[in-house]
């Protein structure tokens, strides 16, 4: 048998919550002055102003409930009525609790969408509107004014170059130079002539004076990428110009100060190789001012459509998504991350002879089907509990769901055998971003 709900407006509970306990207080008065004296709680004026005071506190509860909740219902369904804003699946069936949810769901969506256009306007270089990526770019906004060296860590291929881009874009240094500088491109026995410079006749070669990269950022920032991949031998001098500010040219003896800002970045283990001896302590301490952990593109799975679409709108092809291929490339765990999906983007737009791109065009490792063995051997390559893998596996689920529905959670709720309720509360828990899933199903069939 279903159990039948019944829903108290907000505008009755709350003054007769508050009526009654100004009625208990008024019970326990009478009772102290019935101990103090029978007859002072016998009057008839004291129950005359007992009433007064219940009604009096029910009317002025009830006024200031009206002025309070008044205009918050006016702003909630003038929101809602907005394009921008998702329509809600999720009604609120019955009881003052759900009225309530109902206003923190509407109050969660908008803020995520200011959260959005916030990405959007302040960091246009990156492709991402996921709430991991929008807490990324309130750290970014933190520590860019400032002159603290920041440490990048992230696995290849997620955009640690674009995060140092807009680190430097929002500092006060913007004017200045940006130079940046891929240690592994650079040969050992020619990295310390590029960074610091030589003088003519230095060594073999030195046919003239040289200004290094350090020198030419003076006033600016430099960004270390792959700083992990950085012989030992450089890492001292490095270490030199990060505490003192200052160098010297391969062959002259002379010191030049230099104003630098520090941005590095690195897809290795730096404390482990800490241990091993491949990686010097004090560098590593020194360049760990201000971390910012760059998540991989399957810890934010929502900005896959995201970015499907914006790698589409930059090919030459006019081609979509099909959902099942949007439904593919959402539950894969790119391990080569962004640089991965935009390459297999491309070719899937290359392959199709409509405008349309469908499983068939995609690699197989992306195809094919999961099963426990592949799952077990995720596990064992990634190092993760079968815990964390569990709740990875759930959020995927939940996520092709809210695809395949088209971001309508009524059905993906009952395509998941759950109750709404309950997938309201998942989405929370993971931090699931519908609203972006839900804009990214319209471009597809």
């Amino acid at each position: 048998m279903k159990k039948k709900n019944f829903q108290v407006s907000l505008y009755l509970l709350v003054p007769f919550t508050l009526s009654g306990l100004s009625l208990l207080c008024v019970i326990i008065t009478g009772r102290i002055a019935y101990d103090l004296g029978p007859k002072a709680s016998d009057t008839p004026l004291f129950i005359l102003w007992g009433f007064i005071v219940v009604v009096i506190t029910f009317s002025v509860s009830m006024l200031i409930t009206w002025l309070l909740l008044r205009p918050v219902a006016n702003f909630i369904k003038k929101a809602e009525k907005l394009p921008v804003f998702p329509k809600s699946s999720i009604k609120s069936d019955s009881g003052t609790k759900d009225v309530l949810e109902h206003y923190t769901q509407v109050f969660d969506q908008i803020t995520n969408i200011l959260g959005k256009v916030e990405a959007k306007e302040l960091f246009p270089k990156i492709i991402g509107q996921s709430k991991v990526m929008r807490g990324i770019f309130t750290q970014l906004l933190k520590v860019a004014p400032t002159d603290s060296t920041v440490l990048i860590l992230g696995e290849s291929g997620t955009g640690k170059e674009l995060l140092a881009e807009s680190i430097y874009d929002h500092s006060l240094r913007n004017k200045g130079p940006f130079i940046k500088i891929n240690c592994v491109a650079i040969p050992d026995n020619l990295l310390e002539s590029e960074l610091f410079g030589h003088e003519k006749g230095a060594f073999t070669g030195a046919i003239s004076q040289k200004i290094g990269k350090f020198e030419i950022a003076n006033g600016g920032t430099v960004f270390l990428d792959e700083i992990g991949d950085m012989p030992l031998s450089a890492q001292a001098k490095i270490l030199r110009i990060l505490q003192e500010k200052e160098l010297q040219r391969v062959g002259s003896t002379k010191t030049i100060n230099v104003d630098i800002r520090f941005v590095v970045a690195t897809n290795k283990d730096l404390p482990e190789m800490v241990k091993k001896g491949l990686f010097r302590e004090d560098l590593y301490y020194r360049i760990n001012v201000f971390l910012i952990r760059l998540p991989s593109l399957r810890e934010r799975k929502e900005d896959i459509p995201y970015l499907s679409e914006t790698f589409l709108e930059n090919n030459a092809k006019s081609v979509t998504l099909s959902s099942k291929t949007l439904q593919l490339i959402t539950a894969y765990n790119w391990p080569g991350n962004i640089r991965e999906l935009k390459n297999t983007i491309e070719r899937a737009a290359v392959l199709t002879e409509t405008d349309l791109i469908e499983p068939m065009h995609l690699p197989s490792n992306i195809t094919k089907d999961i099963s426990a063995t592949n799952i077990i051997n995720e596990l064992s390559s990634e190092n993760m509990s079968i815990d964390d893998r569990l709740h990875e596996i759930e959020k995927g689920l939940i996520i092709e769901a809210i695809n395949r529905t088209g971001g309508v959670q009524i059905r993906a709720a009952e395509l998941l055998g759950i109750n709404q309720r309950s997938l309201w509360h998942r989405i929370k828990k993971y931090g699931i971003d519908v609203t972006a899933l839900k804009q990214s199903t319209k471009n597809v069939d």
